[in-house]
């Protein structure tokens, strides 16, 4: 005679409920999500920044053909206009500046001595070719980016608003 051996029950499939499936599949959209977000802030690293100062550019060693902005002081006497409406002229931070080329209308305050943000090609040797400019648009607005890199370097004196000596600022009425 055999013995026969006790049947126990097969452990039963474990399955998720319907709320820890849902808790599964958010947490696991949140990591893909946090993923992709790490992935294309490592990326960006190097152009996040707003525009860069002559002196930024020769100091990194920008490669030519690199896509950027610059900001600084349009350098009093630089301003060239030639036929048609190609203008160049130069940024500058004060400790270095850099030529730009420009194809079209400049905004209406765009002056000597005045803050400018420009956005274009660095082509190497020290010269940027520009597909828009952007001025400041009163005698006391600058942009902040601009005004920070200008105290930066030491040439920004308060109360002038652009950088520029009180001296040669405009009157106010």
């Amino acid at each position: 005679m055999t013995i026969a051996q006790p049947t126990r029950p097969l452990p039963a499939k474990r399955r998720f409920t319907r709320k820890q499936r849902r808790l599964t599949l958010i947490a696991a959209a949140g990591a893909v999500l946090s993923l992709a977000a790490g992935l294309v802030l490592f990326a960006m690293r190097d152009t996040i920044v707003f525009f860069y100062g002559p002196t930024e550019i020769t100091e990194k060693g920008v490669q030519p053909g690199t896509r950027m902005r610059l900001g600084g002081l349009v350098e009093t006497g630089s301003v060239q206009r030639s036929d048609g409406k190609r203008v160049t002229f130069a940024v500058t931070d004060g400790k270095s500046s850099i030529k730009v080329g420009y194809d079209g209308l400049l905004p209406d305050l765009f002056r000597e001595g005045q803050g400018v943000v420009t956005e274009g090609v660095y082509e190497g040797a020290g010269r940027f070719k520009a597909d828009s400019v952007l001025a400041k648009h009163d005698e006391t607005y600058m942009p902040r980016e601009v005004a920070d890199a200008l105290k930066k370097q030491g040439h920004w004196q308060a109360g002038s608003g652009a950088g520029i000596s009180p001296a040669t600022a405009p009157a106010k009425p």
